[in-house]
């Protein structure tokens, strides 16, 4: 039968390799027990920050938050004051921002690590959206634009970069939820 292969350790001290098994490095003599504990906490640490499984219920609430949050900047607030007029790059320009919130709130409320849901719902909020701003929906939710100020590639692009931000908006929202990391002990 084949031995299956011990996990080797730097030595703190000298940096020899030495199995995982042994309690002093055979070059130095040095403690190796130190170096569990320091990676035990590296490996907290970073277990940390990262989302352990995937969510549809977070992805349900993220999908109403992004939808409600873009439903009321690009449909009810031009309808609400007539000054805003949320067409093509405009409207694209301001569902950046808007996405980036929505992915900050559920990062901000839910009660994991949950940062990859409000992605995926920002991406499925992003093609009616994109859609609705170049030609209404095919009329089914208005005219569309009335002057067109880009072309359809370029409304893909900028609905990547709101998907980006609201990447970025869902980790910043765990971050500030989680808090500071808790002091080390080694430092």
């Amino acid at each position: 039968m084949a031995e299956k292969p011990s996990k080797m350790l730097n030595c703190p001290t000298c940096g020899a390799k030495n199995a995982a098994e042994v309690k002093r490095c055979a070059s130095c003599g040095a403690v190796i027990e130190a170096l569990k504990v320091i990676e035990d906490e590296q490996r907290d640490r970073t277990r940390r920050y990262q989302q352990e499984g995937f969510s549809v219920a977070w992805l349900s609430i993220s999908l109403v938050v992004q939808l409600v949050l873009t439903a009321a900047v690009l449909v009810a607030a031009p309808r609400v004051i007539s000054a805003i007029d949320l067409e093509g790059y405009y409207g694209m320009t301001f569902t950046i921002p808007v996405w980036c919130v929505g992915g900050m709130l559920v990062g901000l409320i839910s009660p994991g690590k949950t940062f990859v849901e409000p992605v995926v719902a920002a991406m499925a909020v992003a093609m009616p959206t994109v859609f609705f701003l170049y030609n209404g929906l095919f009329g089914l939710l208005g005219p569309g634009q009335t002057v067109r100020t880009m072309p359809i590639f370029m409304y893909v692009i900028m609905a990547l970069i709101g998907v980006l931000f609201a990447l970025v908006g869902s980790y910043v929202g765990e971050r500030i939820q989680l808090g500071p990391p808790p002091p080390s002990e080694a430092s």
